[in-house]
């Protein structure tokens, strides 16, 4: 062959590897968001766990950040949910507790839907997947939904997202080999399941794969993967080959109530959290091998707080789950609320870095907006704490805000050190419902010491930062703030 052919095509060549190298590095960062279900702050050896082996999740603290002082947004799912994907805090998002929307709407009993779904968030909400389509994303939603079915404003593919694939419906995600899966609107059967205790196709490992293969289809683009995994909710469940690793756990004689009865409930709660990082592992892997991992942020959370009183064969105190924080699922004490947050963002993120910084699932929207380089929606709540990842200087909030009418009714407020929390709130009658608490976090983070009496001005603050947060939604009234209907 002629040499200077072979000179010209070798610039070709070489001019090729820049221009895709250079494209790579000047695209969009890749965000991929990991939502675990009902994971304690403590269920992570990074968080101090030392039953549960969570390795490739450990790792992930180590090559990136590790938050202490993160909060979901709200005491269970759904409300949790709509507060992440809309950047607005519970006393302004949407929906604001569990519940069905009664009625099922004729187009998505046409689709043969068998679970009711939840409260659908409304056309008009913006979700971080229509903000990030703004800059080209692909993206995809792969787990647990719980935001509204098909057919209705909910829909996550009216939601913004390109790929819906799971339970629509959480009801539907209280068994892990359940009869079929949604692929967008369309049902997909998972061979071998009855939607009982065992079967042959187990969910969380089709997350896994179905997550790997939006990766390599969009690997040439920027995306986002929201990964709201369906573990360690329960039912308690998990293939038999992940419980072998824990086959000498101790277990311990209990009245069983709720959710399907596992023979092993210590070792297969502890074996679905190492089933879902050996997951994460996988994923990561996939990453690295696309040559995706310098120019993606990862992170990993959970929806709120580990559940309580043995439901469903759940130990929180056996695997000492919320730290030792007062409150569980359901509460808007520190255990029901606090969460893991780990982020990885090679060249961006200082590696095994430990954040103080107070922020929740609100502050999500407008991080990755800033990491996106999109315009946030209007009316959202949320500070962008891209400035603390980066090493920069960050700008603190003045205070976080919570609100929840189940359990009692709840309101609760976080001011530096300082937790205020409402009680009761939809049981007038009860002893000093609606009475404010106030604990210092940093000298008592168990909340066993209100000092309320100690501190009126704080009290003041704190009382006037919840009555400036809430806002009247007619579906999740709150009698006490709203009055009565």
């Amino acid at each position: 062959m002629n040499r200077f052919l072979i000179a010209s095509l070798s610039t070709v060549v070489l001019f090729v590897v820049f221009a895709a190298t250079a494209s790579a590095a000047d695209r969009a960062p890749n965000i991929v968001f990991i939502l675990a279900d009902d994971l304690g702050y403590s269920e992570l050896g990074s968080y101090g766990q030392e039953k549960i082996k969570t390795p490739n999740l450990d790792q992930l603290a180590k090559d990136g950040m590790r938050f202490t002082d993160f909060y979901c947004g709200n005491a269970v799912c759904a409300p949790s949910r709509c507060v992440l994907l809309t950047g607005k805090h519970g006393g302004h998002a949407y929906v604001r507790d569990n519940g069905d929307p009664g009625k099922m709407l004729p187009e998505t009993k046409a689709l043969g839907a068998e679970f009711p779904g939840q409260n659908p968030i409304p056309d008009e909400e913006v979700t971080i997947a229509e903000m990030l389509k703004q800059k080209g994303y692909a993206t995809a939603a792969i787990g647990k939904w719980g935001l509204g079915h098909f057919g209705s404003t909910g829909d996550p593919n009216k939601q913004g997202f390109d790929l819906f694939y799971g339970f629509n419906c959480q009801r539907h995600a209280h068994n892990h080999y359940p009869k079929y899966l949604w692929r967008n609107r369309e049902k997909e059967v998972q061979p071998g399941n009855d939607r009982t205790l065992h079967g042959e196709t187990y969910s969380q490992s089709q997350f896994r794969d179905v997550a790997i293969e939006f990766i390599e289809a969009n690997a040439d683009k920027p995306f986002f993967l929201y990964l709201p995994f369906a573990v360690p909710h329960l039912s308690i469940q998990v293939p038999n080959e992940d419980l072998d690793e824990y086959a000498d756990m101790k277990e311990d004689d209990y009245v069983h109530r709720g959710y399907l009865k596992h023979p092993k409930p210590h070792a297969g709660y502890a074996a679905m959290i190492t089933h879902m990082d050996r997951d994460i592992g996988a994923i990561l892997d996939t990453i690295e091998k696309k040559g995706l991992t310098d120019n993606t942020v990862v992170m990993f959370s959970s929806d709120n707080g580990p559940t309580y009183d043995r439901l469903g064969g759940s130990d929180s105190d056996f695997f000492a789950s919320a730290d030792g924080f007062k409150g569980l699922k359901g509460s808007l004490y520190e255990g029901g609320i606090r969460v893991p947050l780990i982020v990885k963002w090679p060249g961006h993120v200082k590696p095994d870095t430990v954040s103080h910084h107070l922020a929740a699932f609100y502050d999500l929207m407008p991080t990755f907006a800033d990491i996106a380089g999109v315009k946030t929606p209007e009316g959202i709540d949320g500070i962008s704490f891209l400035p603390e990842l980066l090493g920069e200087e960050q700008k603190e909030p003045e205070y976080l805000y919570w609100e929840f009418r189940s359990y009692g009714g709840q309101q609760a407020v976080r001011m530096g050190d300082w937790k205020a929390i409402r009680q009761n709130m939809m049981r007038p009658k009860v002893a000093n419902a609606g009475k404010l608490e106030l604990y210092n976090l940093k000298s008592d983070p168990g909340e066993s010491k209100d000092v309320a009496a100690e501190y009126p001005e704080i009290v003041a603050k704190a009382e006037a930062a919840m009555k400036q947060s809430h806002t009247t939604s007619e579906l999740f009234r709150i009698p006490m703030l709203d009055g009565k209907k």
